[in-house]
């Protein structure tokens, strides 16, 4: 009688309100959570030790500088929270550049032919990184040191030897330059404040970027590859496309800087770029992206940039020797790496 009735007694259901998270947990769980208070607190330290920050001039100044890091580091993002790094990218940006205004120059073309060639140009190096990775199974460090270390001697060798010096020719008086540069990197008077145009481009991809994280089955495969690449692939997600898609979204950012950069001061030098990919994936860590993968968000991202536009900025209007700028640099990757750490803990322990 009693084995029946035992046999027969279901375990109570837990209350799905115990269950639920508290609005304060699902906050910290955000990737971007702890960039956007270290950005108040570092916009308030400076605002405080600098009166030329205050000035409305000071932070469109900010912004640019953080546009030209954050448009990048949006697609180094989306790539890190698949699982990979790239490791050409600053480079990159130089390399489409250089290919955009030298081809055009040498062929006497419209500016928008060398811009077009340059775009396939950059997602072919992204394409060839990705195919690499997956096809062979190095990892994307690897892959990605090789192709920077490649793409900084081409950008070197050819163009001296194309131009005879180290640096692309001046391009302002050819066809298409002023519609090119008005796409690229035009400037709005606000206020009496200059805007650039690239503020504003940096912005729509991130918003881009949030929805398609968010609001994708796009951005779910994203996620999932770069958490566990084997079970999603057991789930039917194409994580070889996925991969490949994500390194060629990092070549896309990279031209649509170097288009930036070409149009806003005419020519461009061959060696420039070296240490900028290390600036783009420490942007996306100060935001919440993980060096595992799986985790992170591009919101974060243009956060941990605009982070980097208010100390370059900031300190050189504090009066303070820039190299400060570098142990500033290096505090907020331990920081935001600690961070990180803390906040998924908390959200693993909390499921």
């Amino acid at each position: 009688m009693s084995q029946t009735l035992d046999i027969g007694v279901r375990p109570p259901t837990p209350d799905e309100r115990l269950t639920r998270r508290s609005p304060l947990a699902r906050l910290l769980g955000r990737p971007e959570i702890g960039s956007l208070g270290g950005a108040i607190v570092i916009y308030a330290f400076f605002f405080a030790v600098a009166e030329p920050f205050r000035g409305l001039d000071a932070l469109a100044t900010i912004l640019y500088a953080a546009s030209t890091l954050g448009i990048p580091a949006v697609g180094v993002a989306l790539l890190m929270i698949g699982g990979e790094f790239d490791l050409s990218a600053g480079v990159a940006v130089t390399s489409s550049a250089l290919v955009a205004s030298m081809l055009a120059f040498q062929l006497t073309a419209n500016l928008w032919a060398g811009i077009g060639v340059s775009l396939l140009v950059a997602l072919g190096v992204g394409a060839l990184n990705g195919y690499l990775v997956v096809r062979t199974g190095i990892h994307s460090f690897l892959v990605t040191l090789s192709t920077f270390l490649m793409l900084q001697g081409l950008n070197l060798a050819v163009t001296k030897i194309v131009t005879g010096n180290v640096a692309s020719p001046n391009i302002s008086d050819m066809a298409g330059f002023e519609s090119a540069r008005a796409f690229f990197a035009s400037e709005w008077d606000v206020g009496g404040v200059s805007l650039r145009i690239s503020v504003l481009w940096w912005l729509l991809f991130v918003a881009v970027a949030t929805w398609t994280l968010l609001r994708t089955r796009v951005g779910n495969w994203i996620f999932s590859v770069g958490g566990a690449a084997p079970s999603a692939r057991a789930v039917g997600v194409p994580v070889r496309g996925v991969k490949i898609g994500l390194f060629m979204t990092v070549g896309f950012t990279c031209w649509f800087t170097g288009m930036n950069l070409l149009f806003s001061f005419n020519t461009v030098q061959s060696g420039e770029g070296v240490g900028n990919e290390f600036r783009y994936i420490i942007a996306a860590v100060i935001g919440g992206c993980l060096l595992t993968g799986g985790y992170g968000s591009a919101m974060g991202a243009a956060i941990g940039a605009f982070i980097f536009g208010m100390a370059t900025q900031g300190i050189v209007y504090a009066g303070w020797n820039p190299d400060w700028f570098f142990f500033f640099l290096g505090a907020m990757l331990l920081f935001a790496t600690l961070f990180n750490l803390w906040v998924r803990r908390r959200t693993e322990a909390s499921r």
